[in-house]
């Protein structure tokens, strides 16, 4: 799922933010929006903190996504930009694909490697492709996290003429009265954070509309590329409390937050999967914005 909310208004500063230490969450870094997501290094490498929780927790990707790729790929060649532990690469290679992972963080990265997905250490704006091709460049759920036009550009210079860049997203809807309860807890064990979790009520057209646009801008930028196609695939996971709180401190909003507050955060969440009735359905869209090279050399 993202792991930032689109465009939402600013709170005010408070005094003494700014002098948080190390490992909480900064308010300056916490109140980005999804235009300047991918400068927040600091959120972006934080992921690897619980990499096995991470890798154990996430949900997988749609068959369809992953047919569509590779069906509307020249060859079976993919770079994963932001592989993290090779979810999506996986699944790529379970389809016949030819996989290697860009990951800047060596966590994520050590358990993709273990997990058989062959990975190099690096931003995706910063690696060095030796000049490697590739058919398909895909990102899930890390192009948020990339330079929109460095990252397309980048993407461009490694794809053959027809090949096909995808990016996308796990976006969840969450039940009106589950994210109300949610966002009341948020806000009693860390208020002033951005963990409002009501704006995950929305629909995920709405809620995702400026990250989709954010792409696609950059790939129109960068050039090389064809007219953008937006993709949806609808799915729906049911989450018992225990399942829900294992995923919960893989978003990016807490993986900085200090274990004692992380605690009570999963405590009060827990009760209020509990008082629901000991579980809940999501609804999920996995969204993703694609292009193809343009049949041009030297980009």
């Amino acid at each position: 799922m993202p792991t930032i909310p689109p465009e939402r208004p600013r709170r005010p500063e408070r005094p003494g933010r700014s002098e948080e230490p190390e490992g909480q969450v900064r308010a300056g870094e916490a109140r980005f929006g999804v235009r300047d997501s991918h400068r927040a290094r600091q959120m972006a490498e934080s992921f690897g903190v619980d990499a096995e929780r991470y890798e154990r927790a996430r949900p997988r990707y749609p068959d369809g996504l992953i047919e569509r790729i590779v069906s509307g790929s020249p060859g079976l060649d993919v770079l994963d930009a932001g592989c993290g532990t090779g979810i999506a690469a996986r699944q790529l290679q379970a389809a016949g694909c030819r996989v290697l992972g860009v990951e800047p963080d060596v966590r994520m990265a050590e358990v993709a490697r273990r997990l058989g997905v062959e990975v190099e250490v690096s931003t995706l704006e910063e690696w060095e492709p030796a000049g490697r091709q590739f058919d398909a460049v895909v990102a899930a759920q890390a192009w948020h996290w990339i330079d929109p036009v460095a990252g397309a550009a980048k993407a461009a210079r490694v794809l053959r003429p027809g090949g096909r860049l995808a990016v996308f997203w796990h976006v969840f809807q969450l039940p009106p009265d589950i994210a109300e309860s949610f966002a009341d807890a948020y806000e009693r064990v860390l208020p002033g954070a951005p963990g409002d979790l009501r704006w995950m009520a929305r629909a995920p057209e709405t809620a995702y509309a400026p990250m989709l646009a954010k792409a696609a801008d950059g790939f129109r930028a960068a050039g090389g590329f064809g007219d953008a196609e937006e993709w949806r695939f609808d799915w729906e996971r049911t989450y018992a409390r225990d399942t829900w709180l294992d995923q919960l401190p893989t978003i990016g909003l807490l993986t900085r937050v200090p274990q004692d507050k992380l605690a009570e955060l999963l405590e009060e969440v827990g009760a209020a999967v509990d008082k629901a009735g000991g579980g809940f359905t999501m609804r999920y869209a996995t969204v993703a914005v694609s292009v193809t090279r343009n049949g041009v050399d030297g980009l």
